[in-house]
């Protein structure tokens, strides 16, 4: 699709600095900018590209103030960033849309589908599944018994959704995800392992994206509940019957043990290991490879293994490199006192 300068900030309701009527088809970053191309300007780190850069289209934030001549036409947004996934987001959804179900798939004759659903070669639709208005079914994607996805759902190729899992509107699941898989429950009887049967599912609510590789565990008995607007990574591991609160978002390899509750609002960064039956307060920031052994208050910003706060961390960490020095110092003061101790004391 190629738009001009004028088209864009119209839509993005920004003012143009330059020629109105330059055109562009693709994006590309600001470091290597093509012509034909519009770019954004968003972190201050990146100014000095603006200048050189060969894209023909650059937005940039309204405070934005140029000393030198820039040759590319300027759009100016409250956020170039916010206006770039606006954009972005624009061009996507005017792409043509798949729709039908091709050959080699396979749509269990008890299962329901909407309106315009797409079901791509070699999928898997068992009985009495649900699938929602304008939702999209990716080639090899499982979609087992009883399952129900809402309306404007994704599968990108190669999802599995165990049975009797429910995933809401306008979600989004990359390829690999896994959702409903046994959790990891035994009981242990002299030694031997017995395996505790899983008879819950896993409850997705709407606005939800899951990424590659990720895996979500059924409940023993209930559900493992993700809330609505919850943004998660690649190859993150929730255990049966967790619950993630309305738009928590965490970053790749997280892991989250049995039982724990994690509220509202909450960001976790990458590796961070979770224990289990605990709870993590709402609008909690927790740094990336954390280890969480116990409940975190409301607000909490945490970050070590096991975590504290981030404060103390940051004190302790520029105190680390210098125990070399504070413990030789320290043996020299032992030696001095106990030598001033043995001159005071008598017939010492």
């Amino acid at each position: 699709m190629i738009f001009t300068a004028k088209q864009i900030a119209d839509f993005l309701k920004g003012e143009i600095i330059g020629n109105p009527d330059v055109t562009v088809s693709s994006f590309s970053k600001i470091e290597e900018g093509q012509p034909g191309t519009i770019t954004f300007l968003g972190n201050p780190k990146y100014t000095s590209y603006i200048y050189g850069t060969k894209a023909d289209i650059v937005l940039v934030n309204n405070d934005f103030v140029q000393d030198k001549p820039i040759k590319a036409t300027l759009i100016k947004v409250p956020d170039a960033y916010a206006a770039l996934a606006s954009l972005m987001e624009m061009v996507n959804q005017n792409r043509p849309q798949k729709s039908g179900t091709e050959k080699m798939s396979f749509v269990s004759p008890s299962a329901s589908l909407g309106e315009n659903v797409y079901v791509g070669a070699f999928a898997y639709i068992g009985e009495n599944a649900e699938i929602g208005d304008n939702s999209k079914i990716h080639p090899q994607t499982y979609v087992g018994e009883n399952v129900k996805i809402g309306k404007n759902t994704v599968l990108n190729p190669g999802v599995k959704i165990y049975q009797g899992c429910i995933i809401g509107d306008n979600c989004i699941l990359h390829s690999g995800a896994v959702i409903g898989a046994d959790g990891f429950g035994y009981s242990n009887e002299k030694g031997v392992y017995h395996k505790i049967p899983q008879m819950g599912n896993v409850l997705i609510e709407d606005d939800v994206e899951i990424g590659a590789n990720t895996t979500i565990d059924r409940a023993v008995m209930g559900s493992t509940v993700i809330h609505r607007g919850v943004k998660l990574d690649n190859l993150i591991q929730i255990a049966h019957n967790c619950e993630i609160g309305d738009n928590t978002a965490m970053a790749a390899q997280v892991g989250i043990a049995g039982s724990t509750k994690i509220e509202e609002n909450c960001v976790l960064g990458g590796q961070v290991g979770i224990g289990g039956h605990i709870t993590i307060g709402k609008n909690s920031q927790i740094g990336a490879q954390s280890g969480i052994v116990s409940n975190t208050k409301e607000g909490s910003a945490v970050i070590g293994s096991p975590a504290y706060p981030v404060k103390s961390f940051f004190k302790t960490s520029i105190i680390l490199p210098k125990l070399p020095d504070m413990y030789r110092q320290l043996n020299t003061l032992e030696k001095e006192l106990a030598e001033l101790k043995k001159r005071l004391t008598p017939n010492g």
